[in-house]
């Protein structure tokens, strides 16, 4: 198991000098790029050093430049077989740690949050989509190579038509796979509509299993808060402001799941308002995912009383 605990480099991080800062977070990411073999236990301990790191970073700038630092530079270039488990130990360590977050250092920790949930629709969103422009170019490539001028146009036509058919008939197995394994990271953690789940299993260190935790409520709210802010950064628009549409094939279904999911599951009031709201955002009902709902035709499944009738 890799030791670590005893890398010079996390403790650097917190530099507020920035030569120091940046040459730690070089050290960082070529040490996690290089290494494929890291364990879900070996990058908690990692997290738990990151998190104490950036407890105890000072001034506004050197936190945020931080927050960038440990987000969008390193977890872009994070071997593929790393990906998900340095994802999952971060939600893990904040969702573990959130409650002990003192108020006057829980805005720089908000902030890290956003800037890991805008990394992952980066990684996961805008780079799974870029992934499919050049597979398409590479597939239309490839068969243009084949063959006299005629036979090439019907190679190239049977390759887009290849290609079409294969985005449709395996779009969560094959380009989204990584985002829907994500989105089940989200829904574990975060954005779980349980508390507590009597099913979970317990912690095994021996099989690198973890569980993790479940909210709480005030990690719910900024999460849901910032998801579509986060998103609308990775996406592409068509048509005018207030009229613009998504381009591509983008699975917002999926992308969207977890905040319906918590709104129609969550078994606590404050927590359903929230999101509902969040899922009522102006951006959606633009973008056609969305249609107004009216507050009048609501029913209150808590049969709690709304007050008399005007």
């Amino acid at each position: 198991m890799v030791e670590i605990q005893k890398t010079p480099f996390v403790r650097d991080l917190a530099s507020s000098d920035k030569k120091v800062r940046d040459k730690a977070v070089e050290s960082l990411t070529l040490f996690l790029s290089s290494k494929t073999d890291l364990s879900l236990v070996d990058l908690l301990k990692l997290w738990k050093g990151l998190f104490f790191c950036f407890f105890h970073s000072d001034r506004p700038l050197t936190q945020q430049a931080l927050a960038r630092a440990i987000s969008y530079h390193i977890v872009p270039s994070l071997p593929h077989a790393t990906l998900h488990r340095f994802l999952r130990a971060f939600w893990i360590t904040i969702g573990r740690d959130y409650h002990s977050i003192d108020r006057l250092r829980l805005d720089k920790y908000l902030f890290l949050i956003r800037c890991y949930v805008g990394v992952a629709f980066e990684v996961f969103v805008k780079g799974a989509k870029n992934t499919k422009a050049d597979g398409k170019k590479r597939k239309r490539e490839d068969a243009g190579k084949k063959g006299n001028r005629k036979k090439q146009k019907k190679a190239e036509a049977e390759a887009e038509a290849a290609a079409e058919a294969e985005d449709k008939d395996g779009e969560l197995d094959g380009k989204w796979a990584d985002l829907a394994a994500y989105i089940d990271i989200i829904e574990e953690g975060p954005l779980c509509p349980l508390n507590y789940d009597v099913d979970q299993p317990e912690e095994d260190i021996e099989a690198d299993f973890v569980p993790m935790p479940h909210g709480p409520d005030g990690l719910r709210y900024h999460v849901s808060d910032i998801w579509v802010d986060e998103l609308e950064k990775v996406l592409e628009f068509e048509g005018e402001e207030g009229e613009r549409k998504i381009k591509g094939d983008i699975p917002m279904e999926l992308i969207l799941r977890p905040l319906e999911k918590l709104r129609s599951e969550s078994a606590y009031r404050p927590v359903r308002t929230r999101v509902a709201e969040a899922l009522d955002d102006d951006r959606l009902i633009e973008w056609g995912l969305r249609v107004r709902e009216n507050p009048d035709d609501e029913v209150d499944s808590d049969g709690e009383w709304g007050g008399f009738d005007d």
